[in-house]
């Protein structure tokens, strides 16, 4: 019986993998028929972890070296279109990398047992940091994941990055300018805030501390940066009524909730819950930088926490960044849990004023 063309080639590649000899090779392909034996030994050889890995391996390599024709493509032709391809796909590899962080955090939590306010500061802002980030990318995720669906992500990409995407999908230069962007939003809250305060000192019976309040509020409204004694000698009246976190008006509750990029168009108790959260987050934050030591964190780090704590400090130089995160520092590890308004007021009190550095050094 005549063995047709597939039938040899099938033979021939059998007989190579299993590593016949010739003359073995050629009296198998004389023959018509192929024992069951020889097939099985060549289907457990084929199927080895080996093979497969070398498999994977080409598989690998062959789209790797397609997808980079495909961006040599986009740079060439369409070099905006491959700007945001490009921003978008190091962004997922970005965001992979932080959700791999945060597990080891949390499995570092829950093994050792210890609270997430007594975890190094790090690890405790890589949280903080990423939970607002999920947040936001949630829908942006729900969007690309229909077929060709990224598409439509590229689209919103180029015409609404600031307000749809997080940090890890913008290019360096949006980096700078979305964050100017949400300082000119959040400055726009310093006059509603003050105008509260001042309003607020009314309700003081204390002589002398309402008199202090009213002129560190009339020293800011001047345009003049308040002394840290200043700042603390009214730290009293920012525990109970008519300051204290649990006690504010909700009027005064909606004007410092944009200082933390937080939504006022909620329930007056929802927004203050929220703002509670937050504002103790923020300060057990403080305390683990106090552990740390600003001087341990480098240009970038410096500049995110000082932008966290109300300050526009892609305009500032380096060493402005640190000696005001000095003295926010200073601020925030005199006061308890129980004084934390103050500190949220402090985002406005010693940052509406600060001054700007004409360049960064």
């Amino acid at each position: 019986m005549a063995l047709s063309s597939s039938g040899l080639c099938i033979k021939l590649s059998l007989a190579r993998l299993c590593g016949f000899r010739t003359h073995r090779t050629l009296a198998a392909l004389k023959s018509p028929y192929v024992s069951c034996q020889p097939r099985l030994s060549v289907c457990r050889h084929y199927s080895s972890s080996k093979v497969r890995q070398g498999l994977g391996r080409y598989v690998v390599s062959r789209f790797q070296w397609a997808n980079d024709k495909y961006q040599g493509f986009l740079k060439r032709r369409f070099p905006r279109f491959y700007l945001l391809y490009h921003t978008f796909w190091e962004g997922v590899k970005l965001l992979i990398s932080d959700a791999k962080e945060v597990r080891r955090i949390k499995a570092k939590v829950l093994s050792s047992g210890i609270q997430v306010k007594d975890l190094p500061y790090r690890d405790m802002e890589k949280l903080r940091q990423f939970r607002r980030d999920l947040i936001k990318a949630i829908p942006l995720v729900l969007i690309s994941i229909p077929p060709f669906a990224n598409y439509l992500v590229f689209v919103l990409m180029y015409f609404f990055p600031r307000q749809l995407l997080i940090p890890h999908f913008w290019t360096p230069k949006q980096q700078v300018e979305f964050r100017r962007a949400y300082h000119s939003l959040r400055a726009q809250q310093h006059w509603p805030v003050l105008k509260g305060l001042e309003n607020t000192s009314r309700q003081i019976k204390e002589g002398h501390l309402q008199v202090r309040l009213k002129v560190l509020c009339t020293k800011v409204q001047n345009g003049a940066n308040p002394t840290l004694s200043d700042v603390l000698a009214v730290r009293g009246l920012f525990s109970g009524p008519p300051l204290g976190m649990k006690r504010m008006s909700v009027a005064q509750m909606r004007n410092l909730s944009p200082l933390l990029f937080l939504t006022p168009r909620l329930p007056g108790f929802l927004v203050g819950r929220r703002l509670n959260s937050h504002t103790l987050e923020l300060l057990q934050l403080d305390r683990a930088l106090s552990r740390l030591g600003p001087q341990e964190l480098n240009d970038s780090e410096l500049r995110q926490a000082c932008h966290v704590r109300g300050i526009n400090s892609e305009d500032l130089g380096i060493n402005h960044c640190r000696d005001w995160l000095s003295q926010w520092l200073q601020v925030s590890s005199s006061l308890k849990e129980s004084e934390a308004s103050l500190l949220l007021h402090c985002i406005v009190l010693l940052s509406a004023n600060y001054p700007r550095s004409p360049s960064r050094h």
